[in-house]
Parts: C-alpha cells; sequence; structure tokens
C-alpha cells in the first residue's frame, strides 16, 4: 500500500466551518420556548433541531472531504455515507430529548453535552469508512487529542447555550458547536493518513465527488434557509422570554403588585395550549416527568416538570405537602390527620384530596392554620 500525501483548498475549509456555525445557530434556535408548548410541538422542534444539528455536522465534513485533494481518484460509498449522516442525527436527537424531558440538572447537561461530542465523533469516523479506493489510518495522538475537545467544547456549548436560554447563551454556544465539529474534522485529519486500497467494498453503490457536492449543496441551502426563517424571531423579538416562560400578565399599573408579573401556567385541552391562572388551581401533581393541574372544573395536562412547578409556584403562595405535590391553601376546605400522615380536602367531590407527607405535616398545618385566620381577619 502506498501511502498519499493531501492537502486542502482553503476556500473549501472556510465554507465548511461556516456551515457548522449556521447549522449549529439554526439547531439551537428551533429548541427554544419549548416549554409553553404541547408535546407534539415540542417532539416536532426537536426532530426538525436534530436534523438541523446532525444534518450540520455532516455537511460541514464532507464538504471538508471535498476540499481534500489528493494525488489519486477516490469514491465514496453512497450507503455508508447515508449511514453516518442518519447516525448523526439520531445521537444528536438523543442529547435533545435528554435536554428537553428531564430536568437540566448539571449531571444531564454534562451527559447531554457528551452524547453531541460522541455523535460528532461517530460521525465523523462512519464518513471516512465509506472511502473507496483509498483508506485513512489514524494516529492513537489524533483519536484522543480530538475526540477529548470534541466532547469538551460540545459539553461547554450545552452548559452555555441551555444553563439560562438568553440570545446571547444561544450564539455563544453555537460558536462552541461550531468549534467542536471542526476540531474533530480538522485535528483528525492532521493526525491521519491515507494509503492506496486496491478494489472497492460492495457495501453500497459507488459515489464520486460530483454526486456527493450536489447532496451537499442541496441539504446546505436547507440549513441556510432554515436559519434566515429562525432568524426572523430575534429580528421581531418574539420570544423575549429569556429562559422559555410562557407569556406574563402584567399588573394593571395602579396594583400595588404592578412590578411582579403573574406566573401562567402552560396547559393542554383538546389539543390546544391554555393559560391557566394559579389562582384556579387547587393543586399540581408530578406525573412522570410532567405535571397535572387540578382546577375545580377539570384536570390539565402541562409540560412542566414538577421542580419548574415549584420553582414558579412556591412564590404565588402554594404549598409542597409532598415530594409530587403542590397545593392551593386557599382552595382547601378540611385539613385531615391520620397519625403521622395527613391530607388536604378541597371543596369539590370530583377534586381528590392530596396527600400531605409526615416531613410536611407541621409547616402544611401551620400555613392553613395562617391563611384561615387571615381570611376570617379579612
Amino acid at each position: 500500500m502506498e501511502e498519499l500525501t493531501f492537502s486542502h483548498d482553503a476556500t473549501v475549509v472556510a465554507m465548511a466551518c461556516l456551515v457548522a456555525v449556521v447549522s449549529g445557530f439554526t439547531g439551537l434556535s428551533l429548541t427554544r420556548d419549548l416549554s409553553a408548548k404541547s408535546v407534539f410541538d415540542k417532539k416536532l422542534s426537536i426532530a426538525l433541531s436534530s436534523v438541523a444539528l446532525g444534518g450540520g455536522i455532516w455537511a460541514m465534513h464532507f464538504i471538508g472531504m471535498l476540499g481534500v485533494q489528493l494525488p489519486i481518484l477516490f469514491y465514496y460509498d453512497a450507503a455508508i455515507t447515508l449511514i453516518s449522516a442518519l447516525t448523526a442525527i439520531l445521537i444528536v436527537g438523543a442529547a435533545l430529548i435528554l435536554l428537553h424531558f428531564r430536568h437540566r440538572t448539571p449531571a444531564v447537561l454534562t451527559l447531554a453535552g457528551s452524547i453531541l461530542g460522541v455523535g460528532i465523533l461517530v460521525m465523523h469516523y462512519i464518513g471516512m469508512a465509506g472511502l473507496e479506493l483509498c483508506r485513512a489510518v489514524y494516529t492513537p495522538l489524533g483519536v484522543l487529542v480530538s475526540s477529548v475537545l470534541a466532547i469538551g467544547l460540545c459539553i461547554l456549548a450545552i452548559w452555555v447555550a441551555y444553563g439560562r436560554r438568553t440570545n446571547r447563551n444561544i450564539f455563544l454556544g453555537t460558536l462552541c458547536f461550531a468549534a467542536a465539529v471542526c476540531s474533530v474534522h480538522f485535528l483528525a485529519m492532521a493526525g491521519t493518513r491515507f494509503v492506496t486500497l486496491e478494489g472497492a467494498s460492495e457495501f453500497g453503490p459507488r459515489m464520486n465527488n460530483e454526486t456527493l457536492a450536489l447532496g451537499v449543496i442541496f441539504f446546505s441551502f436547507i440549513i441556510f434557509g432554515t436559519c434566515l426563517w429562525v432568524s426572523v424571531t430575534y429580528l421581531v423579538g418574539d420570544s423575549a422570554q429569556a429562559n422559555d416562560t410562557p407569556p406574563l400578565t402584567p399588573a394593571a399599573p395602579e396594583d400595588p403588585a404592578a412590578h411582579r408579573p403573574l406566573c401562567q401556567i402552560p396547559c393542554e385541552r383538546d389539543g390546544g395550549k391554555v393559560f391557566v391562572s394559579p389562582s384556579d388551581v387547587m393543586f399540581v401533581r408530578a406525573d412522570g416527568h410532567y405535571t397535572q393541574v387540578y382546577t375545580e372544573q377539570e384536570r390539565l395536562f402541562c409540560a412542566w416538570p414538577v421542580t419548574e412547578a415549584f420553582k414558579r409556584l412556591m412564590p404565588e403562595g402554594f404549598l409542597q405537602t409532598h415530594r409530587s405535590y403542590l397545593v392551593n391553601p386557599s382552595h382547601v376546605v378540611r385539613f385531615e390527620r391520620a397519625k403521622d400522615k395527613g391530607r388536604c380536602v378541597f371543596g369539590q367531590d370530583a377534586v381528590p384530596p392530596a396527600p400531605v407527607s409526615r416531613s410536611k405535616l407541621k409547616i402544611v398545618q401551620g400555613a392553613l392554620v395562617a391563611q384561615e385566620g387571615a381570611t376570617r381577619a379579612g
């Protein structure tokens, strides 16, 4: 096997880096403001974002490969090339699902970033395996350095972009993501040698550079078009809420609480989205990764995890009676205690009582007594 010398076209390298930036911005922007959306809309946005990020990783890699200049004619296995794209999209999708359907603890953010970095690495090496008539030979140091840098930068990108969902953080996360994608490709390529290979694999049909270029150009136009579409939301400012919060209802100017916006709870009813005032809620119950909101008339689904409900509703006067329950004390008509447990009973027969755990008995009982005293004094 003869070792081949190769070089890169600087213009094509610049285009590859630009695609990485645009795909990162598009993918991270598509997942803004998801907490106020229905589950279906959330899944659709995550799917589109996975295609933008995973497809962008794939497009960047093969644009970079189009700029590789070798002294021989070489081809790509079309089936392996397609597998590399689909693998990147699926792995990126797994990271996004983790971010949007789990509470974003430091461990979850780190795990999602690691998965994203692994997706970039897997895509690169599967894509390189599709070469025909030549073969890439890697050095352990090149693989190690590119892997550590890719995973580290992806963890940084996720921490920046998802630690707090502001426009500034999304832009910074985009740059970290693009740096991760580019570092994997070009650092890995710097530690890679190419040797001639007799014959070709028959896994899939053969594809030359011209055919690959058409596919990459077409997908790049889709990414750039989607980028323009999501950019409009930044220009018109329809997502001014920095932390994926639903629309807030401001108090009237003459209200003493005018400087504190009222919380609204995003719920689903008959396939549509409604916002419920906390004053109309009797209690909130955890339901897996989501919550159920109980009012006098109905039970509604809410996409908030119970930890988010605690953060939003406890400042509104709600009581945590159990690790899975938040109760509005103004709707409690009776508190019942049985040994080391208790329950809050409401005025509607159709509404079940809310349990009170042993550790919350004194706190809840004291708060309800204070609530009753305030009501009588008023």
